[in-house]
């Protein structure tokens, strides 16, 4: 973590996610999973369902084994301090080609998926709507 002194104003710049961002994100992978299977209706696509829960795990099981790993393997042993939110989203977020906005790389970290997670539980409220009104 750097900070800089820019017109007297104190500023921390880190290329680590704040953990709220993190859990947000593993929030809207779950809410994801359980809006899926809102399309089983008949039992027959249920395989497929459990594929991509599968394959939700294993997009949640890979960054969390990596970052126990090198958790494990710092060189300093202590732990990352962020302090709150709202400071961590006020500061700098380094990435491989430029630097951002914290605040502004968490709400493009975690929109793609919170997204996917809304549309997916609307699209299965729909289809329910329309089973109901079709086969009644």
């Amino acid at each position: 973590m750097a900070t800089n002194d820019h017109a007297g104003r104190h500023t921390t710049h880190t290329g680590s996610l704040h953990p709220a961002v993190t859990t947000i994100l593993v929030g809207s992978v779950v809410w994801f999973a359980l809006a899926v299977w809102g399309f089983s209706l008949d039992g027959h696509s249920d395989y497929l369902l459990a594929i991509v829960c599968g394959f939700l795990l294993v997009a949640l099981a890979v960054p969390f084994a990596l970052w126990r790993q090198w958790r494990r393997t710092r060189r300093d042993g202590g732990e990352l301090h962020y302090g709150s939110f709202r400071d961590w989203a006020a500061g700098g977020f380094d990435t491989w080609q430029d630097r951002e906005k914290a605040g502004s790389a968490a709400a493009e970290i975690i929109l793609p998926i919170a997204a996917a997670a809304v549309g997916m539980t609307l699209f299965g409220i729909v289809l329910h709507i329309v089973a109901a009104h079709v086969g009644g």
